[in-house]
């Protein structure tokens, strides 16, 4: 008897089925990865790294840039020695790692065969700012000390690392020096004053964020531990200062830019309202938005992940020609 195959092995589930259960499967993974203790989370995310970003393809040179731990990431082949990658990990500034960036950056090396350097700055609320971006600052000076010219490095970072790399080439900028080739960002946290409307819109659907979480970092970040009662952070900062918010600063002059994002985090409109702020700068800026993807989608080993570092890859070649 010829069974119908449609009947025997079930209905081929439809893309939004498939979809949703991957975002289940995240926020799942999130949830174990997410603790309140936030050493045990800053060591539950070394070990994402260690397990995800290892591979025999991949070389993992330590580095000491006058004092802060970093990394080399470079493919184990003939590779592009003239334009490198400086890499900003995110973490809410509270959390992360350049083992835990692996996920990323050893995905960047192989997708660009570009040495990626990746450094771990000061974290909050042990160290509020502006010791993160005086970090970034340092890793900067490092590869100018080291002979890369300004024009010889692309800037990337993931969520915070986004907002970190659009800071760090803000206060470039404002000092006069010359600016990175270009910035790739990932999912960038660029408005901590939460004033987009996906903030609303996506609270219910984003598997990796929610609004407890962010104002947790954010008052961790800009507040830090040293008030026993910490008041609200808005009442001690000016979030919109753009050295915090970048959204909020001048972008005329920029680098290009390229910025992609999930449709389905709260932080859609982070870049969203970047992207039309640098259009209306004239940077040379695109974005793309990837259909049911979540926050830093590109740490998953999903192929959608590896497609969007082709991009990346297409976008760096691009302004390296």
């Amino acid at each position: 008897m010829i069974v119908n195959a449609k009947r025997a092995y079930g209905k081929k589930k439809d893309p939004d089925t498939r979809n949703q259960g991957m975002m289940a499967m995240i926020r799942k993974v999130h949830g174990i990865i997410e603790n309140p203790d936030l050493e045990k989370h800053r060591q539950s995310q070394d070990h994402v790294g260690a397990l995800l970003g290892n591979s025999k393809d991949i070389l993992i040179r330590s580095v000491d840039i006058q004092g802060m731990e970093g990394e080399w990431v470079s493919v184990n082949r003939a590779h592009m020695k003239k334009y490198i990658i400086l890499y900003c990990h995110g973490g809410g500034y509270s959390t992360g790692s350049s083992l835990y960036a692996r996920t990323l950056t050893t995905k960047l090396a192989a997708s660009t065969s570009m040495d990626v350097l990746c450094f771990d700055y000061r974290l909050a609320p042990e160290n509020p700012y502006p010791a993160a971006a005086q970090d970034a600052m340092k890793a900067w000076n490092y590869l100018m000390l080291l002979g890369y010219g300004a024009r010889d490095v692309i800037i990337a970072g993931d969520s915070a690392g986004g907002n970190m790399a659009l800071s760090l080439v803000l206060k470039l900028k404002e000092e006069g020096r010359l600016l990175p080739r270009g910035l790739v960002l990932m999912s960038p946290w660029t408005d901590l004053t939460s004033s987009g409307k996906t903030h609303q819109t996506r609270a219910e659907v984003d598997p990796v964020l929610d609004a407890v979480y962010l104002n947790r970092m954010i008052k961790g970040y800009v507040v830090g531990q040293d008030l026993e009662n910490p008041m609200d952070a808005k009442d001690l900062v000016d979030l919109k200062d753009p050295m915090i918010s970048p959204l909020f600063g001048d972008f005329t002059g920029f680098p290009p830019t390229y910025i992609q994002v999930g449709d389905n985090e709260i932080l859609l409109s982070d870049s969203t309202m970047l992207h039309k702020k640098m259009v209306q700068e004239n940077v040379s800026v695109k974005l793309d938005v990837f259909k049911g993807m979540w926050h830093v989608f590109q740490m998953s080993p999903l192929k959608a992940a590896y497609d969007a570092m082709d991009k990346n890859a297409e976008f760096i070649y691009d302004i390296c020609r």
